[in-house]
């Protein structure tokens, strides 16, 4: 079983979803395996009614090739409501997201409310200092995966 993975070498948009994408015809299985949803990702894709154009966060581009599987692995930090939402959208647009078809890891970490008003209220308290953080408490929930691993090597 061969495999091939696409990795940007850059912040920003290089073009990764568009090499995925091209790549999705021949996979079985499309996985996100790191990230968050400060980014979206703009897809266009002819599911033989015509192109189907559609944004993501979270889901693989994989997801409007029908019978292509979708996993979001474990290092993607998951927002549960952008999930819910973007599922939603899909389905309403009659693209398939049943279960089995899109999995997600038990490892992938978990945005909570919580995440997103310590961003904003750590922005809005750095003021001129402020790093620009997006305000969804991606970067908050990161830290906190990487200061649990670091406990666990104690």
């Amino acid at each position: 079983m061969s495999s091939c993975v696409v990795i940007g070498a850059q912040w920003g948009d290089e073009g990764k979803g568009k090499l995925v994408d091209l790549f999705t015809e021949q996979a079985d299985l499309v996985v996100r395996y790191q990230g968050g949803n400060n980014a979206g990702h703009t897809l266009v894709v002819d599911t033989g009614n015509g192109p189907v154009k559609r944004v993501v966060h979270l889901i693989p581009s994989g997801i409007l090739h029908p019978g292509k599987t979708c996993l979001i692995a474990s290092g993607v930090v998951v927002d549960l409501d952008v999930l819910f939402r973007e599922i939603d959208q899909l389905q309403q647009s009659n693209i398939n997201v049943a279960p089995g078809r899109l999995l997600v890891s038990l490892d992938a970490h978990v945005i909570m409310p919580f995440h997103r008003e310590i961003d904003k209220a750590r922005e809005a308290r750095l003021e001129e200092r402020r790093i620009g953080t997006t305000g969804r408490g991606i970067e908050l929930r990161s830290q906190e995966t990487v200061y649990h691993l670091d406990q666990e090597s104690l």
